[in-house]
C-alpha cells in the first residue's frame, strides 16, 4: 500500500539538501505561488465587475459569492473518487488551463469591437465552473504532494505552501486594488487567467513519473468509492479526532467571523479604512506561522504540534471579546494574528499527517471527504453567527465563537497523538502507533 516510486529513493539525499534544491517541488511551488496571488486578485476583481461594470444588486453579489463556494459542498466527494482513479499531475495541469480559459472570458468580452457584452449570468458561470475546477484541483494538488517529497519532507513542503499562501491573501487584494485602478476592473482579471497560465507551464515542466493509479474493480460504482473514502476518515483513531477538532475550529470561527464586521464598525468604533489593516495582520500571522512551523515541528514534534497549536498558540484567540474602543482595538489585532498563525501551523502539522498516513489509492478521497467535512460547517456557522448576535448580543457571540476555537483542541489532545512525538513514516506504521497508543490510554 505504500508508494514504491517515491520511497525507491534514500530519504536522506533530498532531504540534506532541502527542498530548495528539489526541482520539481519549486515548480509546483512557484506555479502555486503565482497561481494563489492571482486568484487573490480575482476574489477582489470579480464581484466589483459585477458592481461597477453590471450595477449588481446586493442580492446578486451574495448569489456570486455563493456560486464560487457551492462546488465545495456538492463536488468534493465524487471529486476525491474521481481524482484517485486518474493521474493527478495530468488533471491539474487540464483544471488550471480551464480556469485560464474561464476567468480570460471575463476581460475577452469587454473589448471593444468584438460586439459582446458581459452579463450577470455570464459571470456565474465562470464563478461556479471556476469553482468546480478548483475543487478537483486543490483534491489533486493535496494528493500528489506525496509523490514529490518523502514523508519527512512533508512538513516543510507545507510549510512553504502555507507561508506563501498567506502571503498572497495579504498580497493578492492591494496588487489587485493597484492593477485595477492602473488596468480597469477587466483587464485586472485577465492578470488571473496569465497566472492559471504560468502555473500549468510550470506543472508541465516537472518531471518526476508519478505511479499509475490502481485499476478499478470491475462494476465498482462511484458512491461505493466515496463511502469508502469516508468510511475510512470516521474509522480511523486519528483521523476522526482531527476532522472533528477542525470541523469545530470552522464552525466556531464561523460564528465569530459573523460578527467580525459589526463587532469593529460598531462596537469598537473603528473606521472603515482601518478595518483593512487590521484584518492584514490575519495574513501576517499566517505567512509567520508557515516559516516557523518547521522549527516548532522539530522543537515539539510533527504529531504533538496538531494539539499543541490551537490549545497553545491558540490561547491569544481568547483576547478577541476583550477588546474596547480607543487602544483596546490592539487586542483584536493580536487576537486576529494569533488565529491565523496557529491556524497555519495547525494545518501544515494535519495535512502532513493525514498525507503520510492514508494510503495512496485513498489521498484523493480522504482531502475530498475532509474538504466536505470541514467546509460544509461554515455557512452553517455563519448562519448561526447572525441569529446568536441578534439574540444574545455581538460580544456575546464572539465569545462563544472563540471559546469553540479553543477548545476544538481538546478532540485531538484526547487522542493517540497525545502519545506520539511524531509523524509515522508509513501508513503501516501509523496503523500500528495507533492502536498502542489507544491501548494505554
Amino acid at each position: 500500500m505504500t508508494n514504491e516510486a517515491v520511497e525507491s529513493e534514500p530519504a536522506t539525499t533530498s532531504h540534506r539538501f532541502s527542498l530548495w534544491r528539489n526541482r520539481d517541488f519549486m515548480l509546483l511551488w512557484s506555479g502555486q505561488t503565482i497561481s494563489d496571488v492571482g486568484s487573490a486578485v480575482t476574489q477582489l476583481a470579480i464581484p466589483l465587475a459585477a458592481v461597477v461594470l453590471l450595477k449588481a444588486t446586493t442580492l446578486q453579489i451574495g448569489i456570486l459569492s455563493a456560486m464560487a463556494t457551492l462546488p465545495f459542498l456538492l463536488v468534493s466527494l465524487p471529486a476525491g473518487a474521481i481524482v484517485d482513479r486518474r493521474a493527478k499531475h495530468r488533471l491539474m495541469m487540464w483544471c488550471d488551463i480551464g480556469r485560464m480559459l474561464l476567468v480570460g472570458s471575463v476581460p475577452l468580452v469587454t473589448i471593444p469591437g468584438l460586439g459582446l457584452h458581459l452579463t450577470y449570468v455570464h459571470l456565474l458561470v465562470v464563478a461556479l465552473l471556476n469553482g468546480i475546477l478548483t475543487v478537483f484541483f486543490d483534491v489533486s494538488y493535496h494528493s500528489y504532494l506525496p509523490v514529490l517529497l518523502e514523508r519527512e519532507e512533508l512538513i516543510d513542503g507545507n510549510s512553504k505552501l502555507g507561508t506563501t499562501g498567506s502571503f498572497a491573501q495579504f498580497a493578492g487584494p492591494s496588487i489587485g486594488g493597484a492593477l485595477i485602478a492602473l488596468l480597469g476592473t477587466a483587464r485586472a482579471i485577465a492578470t488571473d487567467a496569465f497566472s492559471y497560465g504560468l502555473s500549468a507551464l510550470s506543472l508541465s515542466l516537472i518531471r518526476r513519473p508519478e505511479p499509475a493509479p490502481e485499476p478499478r474493480a470491475e462494476g465498482r460504482k462511484l458512491r461505493h468509492e466515496i463511502a469508502e473514502g469516508l468510511s475510512f476518515v470516521l474509522r480511523h483513531p486519528i483521523l476522526r479526532k482531527v476532522i472533528a477538532a477542525t470541523a469545530t475550529s470552522n464552525f466556531s470561527s464561523s460564528i465569530s467571523m459573523a460578527m467580525s464586521m459589526v463587532f469593529l464598525v460598531r462596537v469598537l468604533q473603528v473606521k472603515p479604512g482601518y478595518v483593512g489593516l487590521i484584518w492584514s495582520l490575519t495574513a501576517i500571522g499566517g505567512m509567520v506561522g508557515g516559516m516557523t512551523a518547521g522549527k516548532l515541528s522539530k522543537r515539539f514534534g510533527s504529531a504533538r504540534l496538531i494539539w499543541i497549536a490551537p490549545l497553545f498558540l491558540g490561547l491569544p484567540v481568547l483576547l478577541q471579546p476583550l477588546a474596547q474602543p480607543g487602544w483596546g482595538v490592539i487586542l483584536y489585532a493580536v487576537s486576529y494574528f494569533f488565529f491565523s498563525f496557529y491556524a497555519i501551523v495547525y494545518n501544515i502539522a494535519a495535512i502532513s499527517y493525514r498525507q503520510a498516513i492514508t494510503p495512496p489509492e485513498l489521498l484523493g478521497r480522504m482531502t475530498a471527504s475532509f474538504r466536505f467535512i470541514v467546509w460544509g460547517t461554515l455557512p452553517i456557522g455563519a448562519a448561526l453567527g447572525g441569529v446568536l448576535g441578534s439574540q444574545l448580543g455581538v460580544r456575546q457571540t464572539i465569545w462563544i465563537g472563540v471559546s469553540g476555537i479553543w477548545l476544538s483542541g481538546f478532540w485531538v489532545l484526547f487522542s493517540p497523538l497525545r502519545r506520539m512525538r511524531d509523524i509515522p513514516s508509513s501508513s503501516e506504521e501509523a496503523d500500528s502507533e495507533s492502536m498502542e497508543a489507544e491501548l494505554v490510554q
